[in-house]
Formats: structure tokens, sequence, C-alpha cells
């Protein structure tokens, strides 16, 4: 399926067509606006139009989840932006929300109910997990079959909502050796963007924290860097080229392989 054949409907077509979509795809501002992360939503959407998931985004109803404002101290701004998403997917009576983003995973989960939203909220690793337990979706096989894969944990995602099995099974589920990190699952090491470390100039020290995670992944000779979160994928590949690693080891999100296995 080539890119110009995904189907991508937002809630209010499905509206004004008196349907209701299964599951909102939230895509987040860095799957809706950042190149790299662009590649992780239209990897997933393959997979959501192969499987026959009936889902719908936001588009342009679409407002920041908030977490940056709320990390950053702004709790003003962080409940203005709640607020205003909040009324939109009640609106449309939203009952399931999925995303690649562990952020916004974490706040419409977590944060979003004390503010009147309450939402099954899953990772897109849970539902792909679904998928192919369910037999919706199939993989070819072969493509990663003995490739040495490690996966990075993303904090939000992790220890702060304890998924971890997830991505891990669908990484076995291509065959491939899974090698864990001498940091991982709960002694995971962050990349350093969700202490937005991402968005601001180094601070004083010997090392930068995403380097010395790259080199923690290096040390496992992996010949895939998995991640499941864009803001990471970001940091790990800034590593990767920091040790001029980028073309021998590529940093891939979970969406990003399962296309790949399912010959998407």
């Amino acid at each position: 399926m080539s890119e110009n054949q995904l189907i991508v409907p937002t809630m209010a077509s499905v509206a004004a067509k008196g349907k209701e979509a299964e599951i909102l795809f939230w895509v987040g501002c860095a799957g809706s606006f950042d190149d790299r992360a662009k590649k992780i939503t239209k990897a997933f959407v393959k997979i959501l139009n192969k499987a026959s998931v009936s889902f719908a985004v936001l588009g342009a109803e679409e407002s920041c989840s908030g977490d940056p404002a709320k990390r950053s101290g702004n709790e003003f701004l962080f409940q203005m932006q709640a607020a205003g998403n909040i009324a939109t997917l009640n609106s449309y009576g939203v009952k399931k929300v999925v995303t690649a983003c562990p952020h916004c995973f974490n706040t419409l989960k977590n944060e979003y109910p004390a503010l009147g939203g309450n939402y099954e909220v899953v990772h897109h690793t849970q539902l792909l997990k679904d998928l192919l337990e369910e037999g919706r979706l199939s993989l070819q096989g072969g493509v990663y079959k003995g490739k040495k894969i490690t996966f990075h944990d993303p904090c939000y995602l992790g220890r702060a909502n304890g998924v971890y099995e997830a991505p891990r099974e669908l990484i076995k589920k291509l065959d491939a050796q899974l090698v864990e990190m001498k940091n991982c699952k709960q002694k995971g090491l962050c990349c350093g963007a969700g202490g937005a470390q991402m968005f601001k100039d180094a601070e004083p020290g010997d090392k930068e924290i995403n380097i010395a995670r790259t080199e923690e992944a290096l040390e496992v000779a992996p010949d895939v860097i998995a991640a499941g979160c864009p803001f990471c994928n970001t940091m790990l590949s800034d590593g990767i080229k920091n040790k001029e690693k980028e073309a021998e080891i590529p940093v891939l999100d979970i969406a990003e392989l399962i296309a790949q296995a399912a010959d998407l």
C-alpha cells in the first residue's frame, strides 16, 4: 500500500455520516509535525488500514495534550489545553484512544480523568500486540529473522505506566533476538527528552544523557535499536549520529518494524 493510499478519516467526517469510530488515533505534536515522527505515524496508519481497524483522527481539531506545559510547571496552560481537548473528545463520544507517544499516553490516561476526560487509553504497541493475537494482522517473517534488536524503554511508557512486555513481545514475533541493555525495564535509563534535554542547550557535565544511553545500546551490539516514542527516537538517532553509526544501526519505532514485517 503506497502512502497516497493511506485512509485517515477524521472524527468530523465520520460523525457527519452518522457513524462512530471504534478508536481515536491521537497523533500528537511530534507525529503531526516532526518529519521523522511522521514516518512512524504513516507506518502505524498502514497497519490500522491493513487490519481494518475502525479509527479516526481529530485532524485540525487536535491540540497539544498539554504535557510539555505541565512538565515545565505551567499548570494553567496545561488545564486550558486539556479542557479544550476533553471538550472535543467528549463531543464525539470517544471511548478508546490509541497513541504512539508515551507522553500523550501518560497525560491522557492519568491526568485527563480529573478534568472530565475518561477514556480507555492504550499505547500503540499494546494495540499492535492485540491485532496480531486476534489474527487481524499477519507478519511475513524473514525481514528481521535472527537480527539482534534492543528495545529502549520510554520513561512514560515503562516506569510511569508499567508497560514493558507489549513492545518486547512484538520484537519476539519478528523472529528477532531481543537483547537487553544493562539498564532496562524498571531500571531503564532516560534518553533525556523527558527531562527537556531535547529542547534546550546542554547543561555542564562530561556527557549528554542520550550519548550515555546510546553507548549502553551499542554495548549489546544490536542490528537495530527499537523505540516506542518519537522523542526517544530523536534522542537515540542523535546519539547514533554522534557515534557515526547511522549507516550501520537504524533506530526504528516498533510500528515501523511491524509494518516492514507485514510487507506494508
